[in-house]
């Protein structure tokens, strides 16, 4: 497996794991959301810096990006964003 491939399913497996949003992870670490998103579905190989800001926020060690996937499905985090009431 590519580093890429195990870079994007650790980011989102750990970004799950704390309980935060692309949103979230994307504002702690300084970078924009839709860069989160792309790093997640492999359209994005990011720096070693980036990776060090992720790791910091959700609260890991940098190598752990690079762990090989145990093929898991990641469960989907509950949306953050509340209804408008009218």
């Amino acid at each position: 497996m590519k580093a890429s491939e195990s870079v994007a399913y650790n980011v989102k497996r750990l970004r799950v794991k704390a309980g935060i949003s692309q949103e979230r992870l994307a504002l702690d670490a300084g970078i924009d959301r839709t860069y989160v998103s792309r790093i997640e579905r492999k359209a994005e190989n990011c720096t070693v810096g980036i990776l060090e800001r992720l790791a910091e926020v959700v609260g890991c060690k940098i190598t752990e990006f690079f762990d090989e996937p145990d093929g898991e499905e990641i469960p989907v985090l509950k949306s953050g964003r509340k209804r408008k009431v009218k």
